[in-house]
């Protein structure tokens, strides 16, 4: 996958009426000296009813004898115009769990068939921005099934997602790898691997 193969050709406003997943609101707030104040942020318009999430992160990591690797992809994103690393992720469907939604979407995009070994908090994505969140769900894959040996992704017509794997002793030094390539980082990527980093300096 290279960037010559998507790019954004034009860019103009959205009017509203044409919004899908998204809208703009202006908030209007008191400060914590009571002074009154607005602020422009963005807001999904696709949480499912009675659920407290957007959708979720996933974080599926491999066992292997040369070491844990974790399932990574290629993504081509059209706000950034660039191809982005991205962790498995995708929006909660209406009734669906945070740990439902991270079993399907992982299979649907990547092909792996995996069980949910914890959930974290919500976590929101640019609160200064807009309002949406996810739960990272963490998952195991056991590659002793037949289901993992022979990967068959459910894509949808839009979708252009390669899968790739990177061992989790080297993350950080990748993220820089594929910055230098041209690609985007995301950022849940690169806490993951300042986090790795960060306890092994302070060998927690």
């Amino acid at each position: 996958m290279s960037e010559g193969e998507a790019r954004v050709i034009s860019t103009e406003p959205l009017p509203q009426s044409e919004a899908v997943w998204t809208k703009l609101v202006k908030k209007i707030y008191r400060d914590p000296n009571g002074v009154k104040r607005t602020w422009e942020s963005a807001e999904r318009t696709t949480r499912p009813k009675n659920c407290d999430i957007d959708g979720v992160g996933i974080v599926a990591i491999l066992e292997k004898d040369t070491g844990p690797e974790i399932v990574l992809q290629k993504q081509y994103r059209p706000p950034v115009d660039k191809i982005c690393i991205e962790l498995p992720a995708g929006l909660v469907d209406e009734g669906e769990t945070a740990e439902q939604a991270a079993i399907r979407e992982l299979r649907e995009e990547t092909g792996y068939v995996a069980q949910v070994l914890e959930t974290s908090p919500v976590m929101f994505n640019d609160p200064g921005f807009c309002n949406t969140n996810l739960r990272m769900v963490h998952v195991s894959v056991d590659m002793s099934l037949p289901e993992n040996q022979n990967l068959k992704p459910q894509l949808e017509e839009n979708e252009f997602i390669e899968v790739f794997l990177v061992k989790l002793a080297d993350l950080w030094e990748e993220c820089f790898r594929l910055e230098a390539e041209g690609y985007a980082i995301d950022a849940r990527i690169a806490n993951l691997a300042e986090g790795i980093e960060i306890a092994k300096k302070f060998k927690l």
